[in-house]
């Protein structure tokens, strides 16, 4: 059955879709509504109406008119020539963090000292974060993600984290008004806004789902794309002959955010289900990544596979709008990590690798490592 009924926590009866032709059905169906305030929660209490409408400029978050508003002043900016520059400086920043690497020492944690620093600096980079405010931006971004392995009393120091990043974005778009750089934000902030401009408020929010977007995701990719890796010597040969295809495979199995949910904004038919006005979809990306249907042996890593179609990236108009620049990261970190270090192995058995505790998306607190 392509939808299955699912009871939501709050009592809904809505909607599963796990394969691959239906998840991609939905997701690219206008008809459908990302808007969390209008969501069941699929994870906990919480029905429509519980949730406050995201801000302006939170384009994630947002349907069209204002999804299309928002993601078209952003379409523009990364193009081909930011992605080449901003590969120059990712093969720099890596090649330094590998440095600082093996500096520390083995054993050292690949997460505190790899996975967390690079894709924060090209954060950095694609958003303009002077050099100077770069450390408080970083750790700002590693406490609202998650990513600073910090326990106690998590909930208020992303709150804080997030309320300085907030200010911290909208000083950015002042001074890329006053003095603009080459960068996306200054970009934004200074490009043609048309019968509809932007306030300040709104390009800081954009700010921030860029930051949202690409940080967490690919410093996760990262630490438990490298545990693949390490599995199996064979892996790491394949990874290196084909880069390219290695990431993609690692992509589609992995599936680093398993889920999402859309909302029935009024009646739509999907292979013969019809799903209510009001309806909420828990759409899985992760089972839509492994159905049998689509990919031979799907359940199986092979770096050799050529994957086509996956849906690690999301599908429709809230596709990832960074993953060109997310695959460019993958492909020159990946390399670069196992030529500096091709012995490169665990320092603590598997079982022992602390997990971050996220049900959307997951990772590794800390990945302890050694090599001679």
């Amino acid at each position: 059955m392509p939808l299955s009924p699912m009871t939501f926590p709050d009592g809904h009866v809505g909607w599963r879709a796990h394969d691959h032709a239906t998840v991609r059905a939905v997701l690219a169906d206008g008809r459908f509504s990302i808007r969390p305030d209008l969501m069941h929660n699929p994870f906990g209490p919480g029905s429509p109406g519980d949730a406050p409408p995201s801000p302006p400029g939170a384009f994630t978050d947002h349907d069209p008119p204002d999804h299309t508003r928002y993601r078209s002043r952003l379409t523009g900016q990364f193009t081909v020539r930011r992605m080449r520059l901003l590969a120059e400086r990712l093969e720099v920043i890596t090649a330094e963090h590998l440095d600082e690497l093996a500096a520390q020492g083995s054993p050292a944690d690949l997460v505190e000292h790899f996975a967390v620093p690079v894709p924060g600096l090209m954060i950095c980079e694609l958003l303009g974060v002077p050099y100077e405010r770069r450390t408080e931006f970083q750790q700002d971004a590693m406490l609202l993600t998650g990513a600073s392995g910090a326990e106690a009393d998590e909930a208020a120091a992303m709150f804080e984290a997030f309320g300085r990043l907030q200010r911290f974005m909208l000083e950015m778009v002042a001074a890329k008004r006053a003095e603009p750089t080459d960068d996306v934000l200054s970009d934004l902030v200074n490009s043609e806004q048309g019968d509809s401009p932007l306030t300040d408020d709104e390009m800081a929010a954009m700010g921030m789902a860029l930051l949202g977007g690409g940080l967490d995701t690919t410093t996760n990719m990262l630490s438990l794309g490298s545990l693949e890796l390490l599995r199996e010597p064979a892996r790491v040969e394949a990874m290196l002959a084909d880069p390219g295809a290695a990431v993609e495979e690692l992509l589609r199995y992995i599936s680093l955010t398993p889920a999402t949910a859309r909302t029935a904004l009024e009646d739509a038919e999907i292979d013969g289900v019809v799903v209510r006005a009001g309806d909420t979809v828990f759409v899985e990306l992760g089972s839509a990544n492994r159905d049998p249907a689509r990919y031979t042996d799907p359940d199986v890593l092979d770096l050799a596979r050529g994957t086509a179609g996956h849906l690690a990236f999301g599908h429709g108009i809230h596709q990832c709008i960074g993953q060109h620049l997310a695959r460019i990261e993958l492909k020159i970190a990946f390399p670069a990590l196992f030529t500096r270090f091709p012995r490169l192995r665990l320092a603590v058995a598997e079982d022992e690798l602390p997990r971050r505790a996220s049900l959307v998306i997951g990772g590794l607190e800390r990945m302890p490592v050694v090599w001679d």
